[in-house]
């Protein structure tokens, strides 16, 4: 696992200093790779290269980057893993290939040499981004994996390619001027987070899942980052993984198909138990992490090492299930409980961290989670992707629970969604006389619960349900924040559920899930593996049934049937908790300060892009009590803190003529 940064003026008369800075950008990606870093530069091509090592898998200096082919005619720097690397040579070895090493890069480099990039890629089991240099051709690739688990940020800028892992690396490049993107912008304020097919500085573009880029470089002088977008070539769909999957579904059932899938996942957990330094997993005790985890220790002579962390808060605390779990796979774990106080350090750090405004609240604790694995691990699994793959999420049961409800005419869902949202949540919980702590049935009556359905009871279909149930704000509704990634276009699936899957696999999944755990792991240094993520499982996952993914008003059926081989119901068979913090108690009390000066109404006005009395009416409803406006609240709070930490002396916004209003606290947050 590593940082990559890279830059291409080709022959064009750019002064050589130029590619010298990528030693600048090298430098900004340090903690990505703290174990080492090179610099290949080719003056007369016109071409740098840059590598920040962190070593996982052959330690010694054969796997050394940027690395170079054999015959010399390709030359690579590459982010990520290849866990089907050792199944590859052999055949690369009678092909006549010689390794001088045992890493997975040089095994990549011979496979292109021997099929050609796009079929190699075919072949490869794993998570990448990477920049090849073909030296006969004068082309460089630059290519990023099936599901968007590593980062890869591209630009053309005053003439020359630039890219890297992150987009720290770009700032430092001579002439780069940060403009923000004000509909990224705007998606942080709507979603939580930076779709991927957008980026928060203007000119610059994130390369998609699936996808590579192929550049003359002789030619890029011309070129702008519009025009290599629109040269982007698809080599793997999700789109088409999920139709073809939906349109050849597993003929196997019960026990048959539990063994195919439990044969499956033992292999891509085994292939991300290879590594040349310590290893361990993220344990919460949930269904996915508890699946990892057994599957791990099923395979390892000695205990694997785990690592929860939990919350003084009973409602957020996960961290006696980890523990449960942790005992009965005879597991060496680790738990660390976080304070408001550890919140309140970690904060100052995200803008940096994440580069782009962030507001996933559980950024927070899967970072103290990472920074605890790395006291003792360099890699760590994670159950990341499991919600996705067997339809997770409580948005995936919700079609289903709500069928009936679908099925009245929409005119009379619309009164009684207006009719629900004329009373407060509060003055509901007064009139259904619903007390507090005092079990289920008055949970669902709450007055915050009673409000979240009438968000979604007016919906015209599942698309709409999608765009509400995902929004921080669920009412703002726009065409902004659509999927719209290079070949993945919508595919042709039959059922809700599936589309609901899709939509979070597709969007969610690369622009939310991936870049928390990418940036969370890489700041501390820690390597972070999604066995779930495998395409092969992804692949099968997309063949399975909605009917067993989606069972008894419970999602990731078929997972729990696997998982009950390993560890007992009783231990996992709970209502999801997520991995959230208690964000919303927290900005009454210790986090208070803190927001009341980046909520500051005179501070509003003077940046231009909030609606001052929005914010203010959202702010003083949750501090009363009224409503929990925590998610609204965290957005704004976050690009408020991006723009103080990362934003200073960027390009202003150019006016307001391009605005766009984002619903925030029943008022409306002008995002650009």
């Amino acid at each position: 696992m590593c940082g990559i940064a890279g830059i291409a003026t080709g022959r064009n008369g750019l002064a050589s200093h130029r590619l010298e800075t990528v030693e600048r950008m090298s430098a900004a990606l340090l903690h990505r790779g703290p174990d080492g870093g090179s610099v290949w530069m080719d003056q007369d091509a016109g071409i740098a290269l840059a590598h920040r090592r962190l070593a996982i898998v052959d330690l010694s200096d054969a796997g050394l980057q940027p690395m170079h082919s054999h015959g010399a005619g390709l030359v690579i720097t590459f982010n990520g893993e290849i866990y089907n690397f050792a199944s590859l040579r052999p055949d690369l070895e009678a092909k006549g290939h010689r390794f001088s090493g045992h890493s997975d890069t040089e095994v990549m480099l011979a496979a292109f040499e021997s099929y050609g990039i796009e079929q190699a890629l075919q072949k490869f089991a794993g998570m990448f981004a990477f920049a090849l240099w073909d030296r006969r051709q004068r082309v460089v690739h630059l290519v990023r994996d099936r599901l968007g688990k590593k980062p890869l940020y591209v630009a053309v800028i005053n003439g020359a390619l630039a890219f890297a892992s992150e987009l720290k690396a770009l700032l430092v490049y001579p002439g780069f001027e940060p403009k923000v993107d004000t509909h990224a912008r705007a998606m942080v304020l709507r979603n939580g987070w930076v779709p991927d097919d957008c980026c928060i500085w203007e000119g610059v573009f994130k390369l998609p899942p699936g996808t590579m880029l192929s550049v003359e470089i002789d030619g890029v002088h011309r070129e702008t980052s519009a025009s290599l977008k629109a040269k982007v070539k698809t080599w793997w769909s999700l789109s088409d993984a999920a139709e073809a999957g939906q349109n050849n579904l597993v003929r196997a059932r019960g026990a048959e198909l539990e063994d195919e899938l439990d044969t499956l996942l033992r292999t891509v957990v085994g292939e991300r138990m290879v590594a040349d330094v310590p290893l361990g997993a993220f344990l919460s005790g949930g269904i996915d992490s508890s699946m990892i985890a057994a599957l791990m220790q099923s395979q390892s002579t000695r205990p694997v090492r785990t690592f929860t962390i939990g919350f003084r808060e009973a409602a957020f605390d996960e961290a006696p299930h980890a523990s449960q779990a942790a005992r009965h796979f005879g597991t060496d774990h680790t738990e660390f409980e976080v304070t408001p106080e550890d919140a309140l350090a970690v904060i100052p750090q995200l803008p940096r961290i994440w580069d782009e405004p962030f507001a996933d609240e559980s950024q927070i604790p899967t970072y103290l989670l990472a920074r605890l694995a790395r006291q003792h691990v360099t890699v760590a699994l994670s159950g990341d992707g499991g919600d996705e793959c067997f339809g997770g999420y409580t948005r995936h049961v919700m079609p289903a629970k709500l069928e009936r409800v679908f099925q009245l005419p929409l005119p009379v869902r619309k009164a009684g969604a207006s009719a629900i949202q004329m009373l407060s949540p509060g003055s509901w919980e007064k009139l259904l006389g619903v007390m507090p702590n005092r079990g289920a049935a008055n949970a669902m009556l709450s007055g915050e619960n009673l409000h979240k359905f009438a968000g979604v009871l007016d919906v015209a279909n599942d698309h709409e349900l999608y765009e509400r149930l995902i929004a921080v704000t669920p009412r703002s509704l726009s065409s902004h924040g659509q999927i719209a990634r290079g070949g993945n276009s919508a595919p042709q699936l039959a059922d809700p559920v599936s589309r609901l899957i899709y939509r979070d696999m597709a969007g969610y999944l690369p622009g939310d899930i991936l870049v928390k755990l990418d940036r969370a792991t890489m700041a501390v240094s820690l390597e972070g593996r999604c066995p779930f993520l495998d395409h092969r499982l992804v692949e099968f996952a997309w063949r399975l049934p909605t009917s067993v993914k989606i069972q008894g008003g419970k999602g990731k059926w078929l997972l729990r049937r696997v998982l009950s081989r390993y560890l007992p119901e009783a231990m996992f068979e709970r209502p999801k908790q997520g991995f959230n913090l208690p964000i919303g108690t927290w900005l009454r009390g210790p986090l208070r300060d803190w927001a009341e000066a980046l909520l500051d109404p005179q501070r509003i006005r003077d940046d231009g892009f909030l609606d001052g009395p929005g914010v203010a009416k959202c702010w003083r409803e949750h501090l009363s009590g009224e409503r929990d406006r925590s998610r609204e609240l965290w957005a704004i709070l976050m690009v408020q803190a991006w723009h103080d930490e990362v934003g200073t002396g960027i390009t202003r916004d150019t006016g307001a003529a391009n605005a766009r209003h984002v619903s925030i606290g029943g008022g409306a947050a002008l995002a650009g």
